[in-house]
């Protein structure tokens, strides 16, 4: 990626603060770009200290601990861009970020591949019942025996939720033999010899191993639930991958205590702790081949290099050239530098008039724009400009001054 080297704000006075120790592939990058006041903490935030951490920050990354409430983007006067150095974006008041003008990234491809080999893996340990043996030969005791042991090969491997995940598990399920069912509130191509179920129900009827990739909103809480959880096959295997308030915790114990599901592996849940040591408790400890761990789906050193690339150069190109694909919060504009101009990048709420009004404020001045671009969504407007170099300066100040603007910085 070509990265301008000359802003208008030094680089060594742009704060980046990382938390919940983020990749060092992130710190590397912002290195070399030749940003040198980079700050890494190991550990989430509390509110109230990011409050207090925060005031003077120009570029914040996360994972999925830290809570960026509207009370945090207040604090934050200086920021400029979130990124999300993970797959979702549910961490962050998008309403608040974008009332506020601050560009939120995240990384929606980089671990897929990881999450989706692991649901392979404990969809073989579930079904050969390794957890048991494995506690048996820690105790001491020799439990060698087929009951209840099967191949994956043959069964029916049931997807709720065919995205990024959810596709990539498909594929690499049917390579081990398995056939694919797969159920999404949208329609989507099948791949391989998948086949698109009509409704949840039907999946669940058909599936001997259920795995769920869904986003956590209100159509998805408690997804499996008192209701439908009947429906499974006697003897089935449920995976969350997923979020953790997709799946009744609860249900999901009698269930597995009635031997209606055989096994069940969680890696997400409705509560975590908020860091390594904290004491975590669950439902569903104690029981037989039940696989908890600690949200650690895309937790290997490939995805987090990967995550680590990929948001630091979203979050770079905003900084250094206003490039905003692939934010949640900034409509996406993405122009080339344009040579012998000052970018100033003017972000504004998306009310009528307001275009009229900056093009006429710099016309009355008698500052000649050289390139303009405007895109919107429901909230804000985002407009890049590119002027003469000799009137940059006085261009920011009449900016700054249009109704219903939000933020104005000058890029280069």
């Amino acid at each position: 990626m070509a990265i301008q080297k000359n802003t208008s704000y030094p680089k060594e006075k742009i704060k980046v603060l990382f938390l919940e120790n983020i990749s060092d592939t992130a710190v590397e990058i912002f290195h070399k770009a030749g940003y040198t006041n980079v700050k890494k903490i190991s550990g989430a935030l509390s509110e109230a200290a990011l409050i207090k951490e925060i005031a003077d920050v120009h570029i914040l990354g996360i994972r999925s601990k830290t809570q960026i409430t509207a009370k945090v983007l207040k604090a934050a006067e200086k920021l400029q861009s979130i990124g999300c150095f993970c797959i979702g974006v549910n961490q962050v008041d998008l309403k608040a970020a974008t009332k506020a003008g601050v560009a939120v990234f995240n990384a929606p491809y980089s671990n897929t591949r990881s999450v989706a080999e692991l649901v392979i893996g404990v969809s073989i340990v579930l079904v050969r019942r390794i957890l048991d043996k494995n506690k048996a030969a820690h105790e001491g005791v020799w439990l060698k025996d087929a009951k209840g042991s099967h191949e994956l090969r043959g069964k029916t491997l049931g997807i709720i939720g065919y995205g990024n995940i959810g596709s990539q598990v498909s594929v690499l399920a049917e390579a081990m033999g398995m056939k694919v069912c797969f159920f999404d509130v949208e329609t989507k191509l099948p791949l391989g010899n998948a086949v698109p179920c009509k409704n949840l129900k039907d999946l669940l009827q058909q599936s001997d191993v259920v795995t769920l990739h869904v986003p956590e909103i209100d159509t998805t809480k408690n997804l499996i639930n008192k209701s439908n959880i009947k429906y499974f096959k006697a003897g089935a295997i449920l995976i969350n991958y997923a979020r953790g308030e997709v799946v009744d915790l609860q249900v999901l114990k009698q269930a597995l205590e009635s031997n209606q599901l055989s096994g069940a592996a969680i890696d997400v849940f409705p509560v975590e702790p908020e860091k390594n040591g904290d004491v975590f408790a669950s439902p569903l400890q104690g029981l037989s081949n039940v696989m908890l761990t600690p949200h650690i789906g895309g937790s290997t050193q490939e995805a987090q290099h990967n995550i680590g690339v990929d948001v630091s150069t979203k979050m770079l190109s905003y900084l250094e050239k206003g490039t905003s694909t692939g934010s949640h919060t900034i409509p996406t504009i993405a122009l080339p530098p344009h040579e012998g101009a000052h970018r100033i990048l003017h972000i504004h709420a998306n009310v009528p008039g307001v275009m009229s009004q900056i093009n006429a404020t710099l016309s009355k001045n008698k500052v000649n724009i050289l390139g303009q671009y405007l895109k919107t969504n429901d909230n804000i407007g985002y407009v890049v400009l590119d002027i003469d170099k000799d009137i940059s300066k006085n261009a920011l100040e009449l900016l700054k001054k249009v109704k219903h603007t939000i933020k104005v910085r000058l890029l280069y």
